[in-house]
């Protein structure tokens, strides 16, 4: 027999061989000076040994600071590593790339509700940080579909054009589609004020077991604000007391873009955990997602990557399905995790490749109208093209009150007709219209005025909307109620009826 070659650890093969099983928590980590180019948000390296796909990159510039980055992409012995923090600044022969051998991970715990915090995760509200519990990827874990549960139950945000009308399920993700100079900031804080768990009247005498609203949390992730913006939500959550209750992640206008590609998968990272490890039913609220595409964009650029619609990436779609569908309530553990992504549509285009995208992949939309704002009404929520999908699953007896569902489809088709009726009214005058007419035309100035009209710190809950919407209802004559089942009509429709405050 041929006697066996002596093994030589200079071979290439067996240094292949050995980095697939170094261990960087042991071994040295690897240092490299290989600068080659600087092009957008990307530092490309040349002769790194063995680089892996999503590996975390830590920078040193000359003049020591640091900053991180992740691995791209992987040519042979070259590596692409986009920055997080920018690349101005970086010298390409004298600085420092550490290959850390680790993905990204971010420090979870539950003393994060209370907390700002940047976009990369830092602290900045000038507290320690944080002590973790766990380092979890950001990416998150994938979650076995046959784990998932359907959505049910109901968030209550206080607003009546969603409660009643798009009432949102937990663990549901539903986008609002608002636009540049709708109040989209103001909504989103609203909903983090009053957002939390449907408290029923009658429970509560009956001592039924009841979830709390200390299992409730609100992760608010603000990508690509300007500093107004970002004073705004801040100074509006502590000055009214549900700060205590939301963590909050600031990606500012004047950050590095790349940074907002991170900032949302930070905040579902630590919605994860509050919900799955906590078990608290989390409420996640995304702004401004256009800006997460157009950062996208710019690194697709900088790859210097085939473009598709309107220059976005053609991985568009998955990119924001990673995120939207970390959404969702999972068997064997309490909590659930809501999403509501706030996108403003360039030129108010719905068919904008990202809200396209987006309608796709979640479960409805919460459309906020121009033309309600411009009539000084607020919350200027439209609801005929807006729409939950899974309201279904949130209503009805033992979740919210057994009319909800009858109130809401009723609501719906008698807007639908005073608006028919508006049109027609513009072309025919006013004296053509019937008597049934004109009262739709009445619904339909109360249920603006009333309905989708409140105040700011204007907290409803879904019982209050509902019994607002009896009241409008009333205007007709009960026959002319058709999607209103007898029984129901009995019990609610009286003036004075006492259906709804005994439910």
């Amino acid at each position: 027999m041929a006697k066996t070659a002596a093994i030589d650890v200079n071979q290439g093969i067996t240094a292949d061989k050995t980095a697939t099983i170094r261990n960087y928590f042991t071994q040295p980590h690897l240092i490299y000076k290989t600068v080659t180019g600087v092009r957008g948000p990307l530092v490309i390296l040349s002769h790194v040994k063995f680089p892996q796909y999503a590996e975390i990159v830590k920078l040193t510039l000359p003049n020591g600071e640091k900053r991180m980055g992740q691995v791209l992409e992987v040519t042979k012995d070259k590596a692409v590593v986009q920055v997080f923090e920018g690349t101005s600044g970086i010298d390409a022969k004298n600085t420092i790339c550490e290959f850390t051998g680790d993905i990204m991970r971010t420090p979870v715990s539950e003393d994060m509700l209370g907390r700002i915090f940047n976009g990369s995760g830092t602290p900045i509200d000038k507290g320690p940080n944080v002590l973790a519990e766990d380092y979890l990827d950001i990416d998150g874990q994938p979650i076995n579909p046959w784990s998932r549960i359907y959505p049910e139950e109901m968030i209550q945000t206080g607003i009546s054009a969603i409660d009643v009308m798009n009432s949102i399920a937990r663990g549901q993700k539903i986008p609002i589609f608002s636009a540049a100079g709708l109040p989209h900031n103001e909504i989103a804080a609203q909903i983090v004020r009053q957002g939390g768990l449907v408290k029923h009247p009658n429970k509560k005498k009956e001592n039924d077991a009841e979830e709390d609203n200390d299992d409730f949390a609100i992760v608010f992730a603000a990508m690509g604000v300007n500093m107004e913006t970002a004073r705004f939500f801040k100074q509006d959550f502590e000055e009214n007391g549900s700060m205590e209750n939301v963590c909050l992640f600031l990606n500012l206008a004047n950050d590095p873009t790349i940074e907002r590609i991170i900032t949302p998968r930070l905040a579902l990272t630590c919605a994860e955990f509050l919900a799955y490890q906590c078990q608290k039913h989390v409420l996640v609220v995304l702004t401004d997602m256009s800006y997460y595409a157009e950062a996208l964009r710019e690194v697709s650029a900088a790859r210097e990557e085939v473009p598709g619609r309107r220059g976005f990436p053609g991985y568009m779609y998955t990119d924001l399905a990673r995120i939207y569908e970390r959404a969702g309530r999972v068997e064997g553990r309490k909590g659930s995790i809501t999403q509501i992504p706030i996108l403003s549509m360039p030129n108010d285009d719905i068919t904008h490749p990202i809200p396209d995208l987006t309608g796709y992949i979640t479960e409805g939309q919460i459309y906020v109208d121009r033309q309600l704002h411009n009539r000084q009404i607020y919350p200027p929520i439209n609801v005929l093209p807006s729409l939950s999908r899974l309201m279904k699953s949130a209503i009805g007896e033992g979740m919210t009150r057994a009319d909800h569902s009858d109130v809401s489809n009723q609501l719906y088709a008698c807007y639908a007709i005073g608006k028919d009726v508006q049109a027609m009214k513009a072309v025919v005058g006013e004296e053509a219209l019937s008597s049934d007419d004109l009262l739709y035309l009445e619904f339909l100035t109360k249920f603006e005025k009333n309905f989708i009209s409140q105040g700011n710190y204007e907290n409803r809950t879904v019982f209050d909307s509902l019994d607002i919407g009896w009241q409008l209802l009333r205007i007709f004559p009960r026959e002319m109620l058709k999607r209103i089942p007898a029984k129901t009509l009995d019990k609610y429709y009286p003036r004075g009826g006492t259906g709804a405050r005994n439910e």
